[in-house]
């Protein structure tokens, strides 16, 4: 699953220019036993199975050092903003990210062996390797140098807590859909307003309760 992500896209870019290692680990190889058992049914019963906590203890006893930190992909993790992923960008620490599967997570690993729990949104994927390559990516991005205009990262939405300007490139005129003139008229200083009263407009528009942090 993780293959063409880490291959190519920022995360790719980032790996080939040394800027980023970012590797894939198969929980498995610390689980114990002939057939590396990763999970077992629920004490107290009901359905699906769950994550045991001894594959998870092994590997972080095995990977993590004292500059580093564990962070949990879990459904009951604090909510992933653009800060977080700014701050973790600009820790000088290596990220461990555990992905859960199933019915989640024995509890013991939240409460003992990790030192965060980030949930990308409220919504249930099958496991936690895609929201751990969205933590990636968004994280790895922020670091200097990975992309190709630092200035990009600074403008993004969330970025200050207001959705992105709307972008426009050629042609010019599309279907009769024109470009805003003020864009053509090579006034910085209007451009620049009209930006910022725009990503005001479009933040009000879908997304009030940003604004209402902004101001």
């Amino acid at each position: 699953m993780c293959e063409g992500v880490l291959s190519h896209t920022i995360l790719g870019r980032a790996r080939e220019l040394g800027l980023a290692d970012v590797q894939a680990l198969d929980l498995r190889q610390w689980a114990a036993g002939k057939h590396r058992i990763t999970d077992e049914p629920p004490y107290g019963g009901g359905p699906g199975m769950v994550m045991k906590v001894e594959p998870y203890a092994n590997a972080l006893a095995e990977l993590k050092g004292p500059r580093t930190r564990a962070i949990l992909m879990s459904a009951q993790g604090r909510p992933f903003k653009q800060p977080i992923a700014r701050s973790y960008a600009e820790q000088e620490k290596d990220l461990i990210l555990l992905c859960g599967h199933y019915e989640g997570v024995d509890q013991r690993v939240a409460d003992h062996l990790v030192d965060d729990e980030i949930c990308i949104g409220d919504y249930i994927l099958t496991n936690g390797v895609l929201p751990a390559l969205v933590f990636a990516d968004a994280v790895v991005r922020l670091i200097p140098g990975v992309l190709g205009d630092s200035q990009s990262a600074l403008s993004d939405s969330f970025s200050e807590q207001l959705l992105d300007h709307p972008h426009y490139t050629r042609p010019e005129e599309f279907r009769g859909w024109k470009v805003p003139a003020v864009l053509l008229s090579g006034n910085h200083k209007k451009i620049q307003e009209w930006r910022l009263e725009s990503a005001r407009a479009l933040t009000r528009k879908r997304r009030p309760d940003l604004l209402e942090r902004s101001f």
